[in-house]
């Protein structure tokens, strides 16, 4: 009876951030994947606090009584408990029926580097936030589908989804993943690149969400025309005061060039390994690119220049994975589960 009236979900659950697709609703939510724990005098109870947007906002500016937590690190679960919390909030608050508890069927999307281990966990987690049946599906696969390649076709198709944890690269054809590899490279590697750059060059110390401003801002991969700068504002560590200092994007592409360099190893390798005739068709119809770090200015030239094959930007990237997890709902209750290489 609950099952009938919850409403089928497509879980992307991301390092950075959750998006849940909702069947015949599209995309619901999309909220960063952080959690606020209040713990009370002494080693009291612990309780949640704040989860998604409003948590993000405490990152970094938190009393002794209160920590932020990201319960997922590099695309798997490394928080189990914290996890399970920030799930039950985001399905209660897609459902709007608040007298019973949400019991629907759940596509979760995970890196396909994912151990079993981490697969059970993720299933595990998501069970216990009330679905009564959770279905894995590889990322790659879900956002090739959300991106709408023809993924059916005995032609091969070339995805590569940049993560907050990870980057996925995989080529697929006729329903399955002919070869896939998975780098622990992604956005919140950009970010860590930009805070060891300004500490090393400058002596000053910027958080996280510092580094987040600056990316979006003038963060680019390739060197442009224009010279932007943005200011900004953190702690010189010779004096221990707060300084403000400008930053300009051709040091933010220096400081962005081993992460990238990291990613495109991992693009070349798959083109390596690549059977010739669907690397034939890779070259003809290019890479696709999805995940949000496909929204790094420029990114799609760098590749281009790398690899020689053409690169285009999925539409709407940064949901690609989430909308793919909600057509493969669909195709399930037309074909079966089987079609596909799913758990």
């Amino acid at each position: 009876m609950l099952g009938f009236l919850s409403n089928d979900l497509s879980i992307d659950l991301g390092t950075a951030n959750t998006l849940i697709y909702m069947r015949d609703k599209g995309l619901v939510l999309n909220e960063p994947s952080v959690v606020a724990i209040r713990q009370d005098r002494a080693g009291g109870m612990k309780s949640v606090e704040a989860v998604g947007l409003e948590a993000k906002r405490m990152l970094g500016r938190t009393p002794a009584n209160i920590t932020t937590i990201r319960p997922l690190k590099d695309g798997v679960i490394a928080d189990f408990t914290t996890t399970e919390k920030m799930l039950q909030f985001f399905i209660k608050k897609v459902h709007q029926h608040h007298w019973f508890r949400p019991s629907p069927r759940v596509v979760v999307c995970v890196p396909c580097g994912a151990t079993q281990v981490e697969r059970r966990a993720i299933r595990e987690s998501v069970a216990g936030a009330g679905a009564r049946k959770v279905y894995l599906i590889e990322e790659p696969m879900a956002a090739a589908i959300g991106a709408g390649l023809p993924v059916d076709e005995p032609k091969g198709a070339m995805v590569l989804d940049i993560g907050g944890g990870t980057s996925e690269v995989a080529v697929l054809s006729l329903n399955g993943i002919v070869y896939s590899a998975s780098v622990r490279i992604g956005g919140d590697k950009f970010d860590d690149a930009i805070i060891n750059y300004v500490r090393r060059n400058y002596g000053m110390l910027i958080g996280e969400a510092t580094a987040e401003r600056i990316k979006f801002e003038i963060g680019s991969a390739y060197p442009g025309r224009e010279l932007r700068e943005v200011e900004v504002k953190g702690r010189n560590l010779a004096e221990g005061v707060p300084r403000s200092f400008t930053l300009n994007s051709n040091e933010i592409l220096e400081a962005l060039q081993e992460p990238l360099f990291g990613i495109i190893g991992a693009v070349k390798t798959a083109l390596e390994q690549t059977p010739p005739e669907l690397g034939a068709d890779v070259a003809e119809r290019g890479i696709v690119l999805t995940g949000g770090g496909a929204l790094l200015r420029d990114l799609d030239r760098l590749i281009m220049e790398e690899t020689g094959a053409p690169v285009v930007i999925a539409d709407d990237p940064l949901t690609c994975v989430a909308r793919g997890g909600g057509r493969v709902l669909e195709l399930i209750d037309k074909h079966g589960s089987d079609f596909l290489a799913m758990e």
